[in-house]
This record gives structure tokens, C-alpha cells and sequence, in this order.
């Protein structure tokens, strides 16, 4: 993998939260490969205050200490910003026939970012398809998980 790694929602709540099943797993990978580059965009970052301001989600957490927190993170020296530049409807990025359904939607969305900015999404998502980013390859996307935290 080359370039930044745009983490996705789950990786950065998964981060940030210590009782969260993959918390380690994302630390894991996180640990070995932040000196390489790591992204983060407007819908991520709104995302990881979303899910963790969410009741639903557990302990209520004040949006104001969340956006504290990941501010904190951003100030590493590895991280950058990716402004939203791509749209689903620009035929030259993505192959709207391959987006099977509303759940593959932001994920799609996220890989051609990446594929755009010459990075790589990191998820735990394994299901993303490739073909639905024109050009995205095995290289364009990493899957965390607990078997292989280096894919």
C-alpha cells in the first residue's frame, strides 16, 4: 500500500473507544502504519462525532470533548486532510452499476476518495467491491481484521 491511509468511521470510533471489539485490532494496525500517512475527510470526521455522541452507542460522549479528541489526533505529523472532491455521479470514479445496495454507499464513496488522493482505505468492511471505483485495486483498499491486521 502506498500513500495516505483514509481511515473509515468504524477504525476511528474502533480507536478511540476501548471496549469496542476490533479496539485492538485497530490499534495494531494503526501502531505499525501512522508514520506512513493517515487521512481523514469531512465525513469521517463528522461520522466518528455521530457515532460516539449516540446514545445508542454506549456512554454519551459530548461532541465538544470527541472534537477535542480527534483534533488532538489530526496534530500528528502523519495526518492529512482530504477536502470531499469526488462525487458518486462523476462516471470517470465510480461505476454506479456496482453499488448493490444503501449499505455500500458511503464505503464506495470513501475508496474512490482515496483512490483520487493516490491513498488507500482502511476499513473492516471486506465486502466493498473494488469494481465499483474505476481503477481501484487490492492495493487501493485495506481490510483490518484480528486474523491479518497487515492486509
Amino acid at each position: 500500500m502506498t500513500g495516505p491511509a483514509l481511515l473509515d468511521v468504524n477504525v476511528l470510533v474502533a480507536l478511540f473507544q476501548p471496549d469496542h471489539p476490533q479496539h485492538e485490532v485497530a490499534h495494531d494496525w494503526f501502531a505499525d502504519n501512522q508514520m506512513h500517512g493517515w487521512a481523514t475527510c469531512p465525513l469521517t470526521q463528522n461520522g466518528f462525532v455521530r457515532v460516539l455522541a449516540s446514545p445508542r452507542h454506549g456512554a454519551v460522549n459530548r461532541p465538544v470533548d470527541l472534537l477535542n479528541h480527534l483534533t488532538q489526533l489530526c496534530r500528528s505529523k502523519h495526518h492529512v486532510f482530504w477536502p470531499e472532491s469526488v462525487s458518486l455521479t462523476d462516471t470517470k470514479i465510480f461505476n454506479a452499476a456496482l453499488i448493490r445496495g444503501h449499505r455500500q454507499v458511503t464505503d464506495i464513496y470513501l475508496l474512490g476518495l482515496a483512490k483520487k488522493m493516490n491513498g488507500y482505505l482502511v476499513t473492516f468492511d471486506s465486502g466493498i467491491p473494488l469494481g465499483a471505483v474505476i481503477g481501484a485495486t487490492r492495493s487501493t483498499l485495506a481490510v483490518v481484521s484480528a486474523v491479518d491486521s497487515s492486509e
